[in-house]
C-alpha cells in the first residue's frame, strides 16, 4: 500500500469496520478512503470486489458511512434512530444487488456478481448495518471509550464489556497514557524533598 495513505483498520463486522474508514472523529480525523481507488481497495479486502469507482460513488460511500455511524451511535446510546440516517441506509440497501450465501460453518456471506458496481457493494454494507442495528446478531453495539475516537463497534465478547474499538490502537494509547501518568513524577516528589530543599 502506498505510504501516503493511512492503513485500513478492520473489525469482525463489515458495517462498523466501514465506519472506521474515518477514525479519530473527535480529535484529528483520519480519512482512510481519501480517493476512489482507496475505496475500491477497501472493498476488495472486505470481499466486495468492484472494478472501479467514481468521485460520485465515493461520495455515496461516505454518505452511507456517516449514516451508519450516526445510527449505530444512537443504537449504542439507546437514543432514537436519526431519520435522515435511516433514509440513507435503507436507500442503499434497496438499491444494491448482491447474493447472500451460507458458508459450511453456517455463516452468511455476500457475493457480488461480475460487473458489480460500488452501489452493489454499498447495498451489502447497508444490509449488514440493518442487521446489527436491529439487534439481529448476538452482540452489542458500543462506542469506543477514547474521547477522540468514539467509534461504534460491535461487541461480541463473552462479557459484552469491551471498551475500545481496537485494543491495538485506542486501547494501547489509553494504557500508555495511564502508564506515563503514573510514572511522570517530579524529581522532588520522587526524593521526598520540597522545593526549598527541606525534607518532606
Amino acid at each position: 500500500m502506498p505510504s501516503e495513505f493511512p492503513d485500513f483498520r478492520f473489525g469482525s463486522v463489515l458495517a462498523t469496520s466501514f465506519t472506521g474508514t474515518l477514525s479519530e472523529r473527535h480529535g484529528d480525523p483520519v480519512e482512510r478512503i481519501p480517493t476512489p481507488q482507496r475505496l475500491v481497495d477497501w472493498l476488495a479486502v472486505s470481499g466486495l470486489t468492484v472494478g472501479s469507482c467514481t468521485l460520485d460513488q465515493l461520495g455515496l460511500a461516505r454518505e452511507l458511512r456517516e449514516a451508519v455511524h450516526a445510527a449505530a451511535t444512537a443504537a449504542a446510546t439507546h437514543s432514537a434512530l436519526p431519520g435522515p440516517a435511516l433514509q440513507v441506509i435503507n436507500a442503499r440497501s434497496t438499491q444494491g444487488r448482491a447474493t447472500a450465501f451460507l458458508r459450511p460453518e453456517g455463516v452468511k456471506r455476500w457475493r457480488l456478481n461480475p460487473g458489480s458496481s460500488v452501489e452493489d457493494a454499498l447495498g451489502v454494507i447497508a444490509a449488514d448495518a440493518i442487521d446489527i442495528i436491529a439487534g439481529e446478531r448476538d452482540g452489542r453495539l458500543a462506542l469506543c471509550a477514547s474521547p477522540t475516537c468514539r467509534a461504534a463497534f460491535f461487541d461480541t465478547s463473552r462479557s459484552r464489556t469491551r471498551r475500545w474499538c481496537d485494543m491495538n490502537t485506542c486501547g494501547n494509547r489509553h494504557k500508555k497514557a495511564r502508564f506515563n501518568a503514573r510514572h511522570h513524577e517530579t524529581p522532588s516528589s520522587r526524593t521526598g524533598v520540597t522545593l526549598d530543599g527541606a525534607a518532606s
